[in-house]
């Protein structure tokens, strides 16, 4: 009897492991006979595929193990550029529609999806009146117009607040949602340490592991070691002649400003000019600069540094968003900037145009 039991224990066990949830994607792509899909997604930095299917008039099925959560992925039609991404979970998944406008497919089946569809459909008229505005933006800058360009720019930014606003509502009342990490990580990137931090803590724990959310949390710690009143951490990059320059070395000016740029950022340079205004005033009575570029060759760098007429020490290690100075400023956006004081404290950050001269002004007085 014991022996009995036991047997039908194991198949008990053995029939619940096979029935444990998997996906399942089925394809109904019209136009992609014998084309091979691709499911591929991001890791550390590269593009892994996990699953193919060869398209048999225009019907495939991949069906493949257990994923560990919900998460984004992207469907790739062969070695064209034709894809559409959707939340990949254990479930059944049905991706239908042409391949010439794939990334149009309707996917139905993913819970993930439905719940990020939704965010997008009701963002859809912001996006809508955010597309209209740059139109009109484009034209007034084409033809030169810069009055209407400015008020563009100030409705376009307003816009973008109210979007980020909608986002953020839907991070808090979906708290256990497997889309609101991705979400959040897209926002953090506008918001500060403790905003980023808040909205972390206000997620269910049933996420609170996940790896976007562990890479949000490592960001938050870098950013407070960076924030308004902290020691500004000390790096050592090479100059334009390849020679080791450390921050520390430059750092006993009354003021220092540390000035990440790249020459093929368009953004940087149009924001050169008014940091070679605030060097060229101020630079007598203590005010330097340290620049750092995000460049990733040396000639380009080199070229710009003369063509803007940067005449302050630059430093690089040529490897374009994998700069290590970049990284332990948690810099992920140029123009970016840090005020450092005498001792090399933070005293400001992200100053451009009349912010950073006013800042200057006031601490080391006009120009006489």
């Amino acid at each position: 009897m014991k022996k009995v039991i036991y047997l039908f224990v194991t198949v008990t066990i053995m029939s619940s492991c096979s029935s444990k949830p998997h996906y399942t994607v089925v394809g109904n792509i019209d136009g992609s006979d014998s084309i091979t899909f691709y499911l591929q997604k991001r890791e550390a930095g590269k593009t892994v595929s996990i699953d193919s299917a060869v398209s048999r008039k225009g019907t495939f099925t991949m069906k493949g193990g257990v994923i560990d959560y919900p998460q984004s992925i992207q469907l790739v039609a062969g070695n064209t550029k034709k894809r559409t991404s959707f939340y990949l979970e254990n479930s059944e998944i049905t991706v239908k529609g042409s391949l010439d406008s794939l990334f149009k497919a309707k996917v139905t089946g993913s819970k993930s999806q439905d719940e990020y569809d939704a965010l997008i459909n009701s963002n859809k008229p912001l996006s809508d009146k955010y597309s209209r505005f740059v139109n009109r933006y484009q034209v007034a800058s084409q033809s030169g117009n810069a009055a209407t360009v400015a008020m563009l720019e100030k409705q376009l930014d307003s816009i973008q607040v109210e979007m980020s606003n909608l986002e953020k509502n839907f991070v808090k009342t979906h708290p256990s949602s497997y889309v609101s990490p991705s979400i959040l990580v897209s926002l953090s990137y506008e918001m500060e340490a403790d905003e980023i931090e808040s909205m972390v803590n206000g997620l269910d724990t049933s996420i609170s592991a996940l790896p976007p959310i562990k890479i949000m949390k490592e960001r938050v710690a870098v950013m407070k070691s960076v924030a308004i009143g902290q020691k500004a951490p000390d790096f050592t990059l090479s100059d334009v002649n390849g020679n080791p320059l450390a921050l520390s070395s430059k750092i006993g000016s009354k003021l220092l400003l540390i000035d990440f740029w790249a020459s093929w950022c368009n953004p940087c340079r149009q924001e050169n000019p008014n940091v070679v205004k605030v060097y060229n005033e101020f630079h007598k009575k203590g005010f330097d600069v340290f620049g750092v570029s995000l460049d990733q060759k040396k000639e380009p760098w080199v070229k710009a540094i003369a063509d803007d007429k940067l005449s302050w020490t630059h430093v690089s290690d040529l490897q374009y968003w994998n700069n290590a100075a970049a990284k332990l400023y948690a810099v992920n956006s140029i123009p970016a900037n840090f005020l450092l004081d005498e001792t090399g404290k933070i005293i400001g950050k992200n100053l451009r145009g009349e912010a950073l001269y006013n800042k200057v002004s006031e601490i080391l007085g006009t120009k006489k």
